[in-house]
């Protein structure tokens, strides 16, 4: 018998779980390892997200994908013993949302992708982003960088710091 000295085991926790992690893509793995800690009653550990998502994740697998959520500022961790505990800073939108933002961040001109988004949004989209766009005008005031009504071309000296 030519396999490892492990066993079988070794070989189903390290291939399979991979081969499965591979298929179902990094944003659908952070996807349901957010959900699993939206589930969950409290902080969890990397080990119960992986019990949640059935197992067949190595651990790894699992704390390679919630230190990327850590680092995306869509998970907080804690410091519990040895571990970490993990609690969602973030829901499914809330994810989509930062990497909506990672990729406009980028790219070298903002107002050119902004446009191009706008320009394919259906008009239910459109008339929602305006009625958002609108109530966080009325919340909080304009955004940093964004343009007045009655000045569509006015920038924030920042902006010109990240190529826009």
């Amino acid at each position: 018998m030519g396999g490892t000295p492990f066993g079988k085991s070794l070989g189903d926790l390290g291939g399979s779980g991979r081969e499965r992690a591979r298929r179902r893509g990094q944003g659908q793995l952070e996807a349901q390892v957010l959900a699993a800690l939206h589930h969950s009653s409290g902080p969890a550990t990397a080990a119960w997200v992986q019990q949640r998502l059935g197992g067949d994740l190595a651990y790894t697998t699992v704390m390679t994908i919630l230190s990327r959520l850590h680092t995306k500022q869509a998970v907080t961790r804690e410091r519990s013993g040895r571990a970490y505990v993990w609690t969602p800073a973030a829901d499914e939108a809330g994810l989509a949302a930062l990497r909506m933002r990672r990729v406009l961040d980028g790219e070298p001109d903002r107002d050119a992708v902004l446009a191009s988004f706008v320009s394919a949004l259906s008009a239910h989209d459109e008339q929602l982003l305006r009625t958002l766009l609108d109530r966080a005008a009325a919340d909080d005031g304009p955004a940093p960088g964004a343009a007045a009504p009655d000045d569509p071309g006015r920038r924030e000296p920042s902006d010109h710091a990240h190529g826009g």
